[in-house]
């Protein structure tokens, strides 16, 4: 499988929406608390590990 932009940006958006619903749906948190504080920390954790993952995979591919 040949990931572009797109791919990447719809499993992205996947993975948070299905950890999202997940937390939403477990009874440990309020709904706001899932909104308001942890999806936006999953979006920018996973916006970190994208970036060192494109990085990393730059300079695999040029060394």
């Amino acid at each position: 499988m040949e990931l572009d932009q797109t791919k990447t940006a719809a499993v992205f958006i996947a993975l948070v929406a299905v950890g999202t619903l997940a937390l939403v749906v477990a009874p440990m948190m309020t709904t706001e608390t899932v909104l308001m504080m942890v999806t936006p920390s999953m979006v920018v954790f996973g916006l970190v590990c994208l970036a060192i993952g494109v990085a990393h995979g730059q300079y695999r591919a040029t060394h």
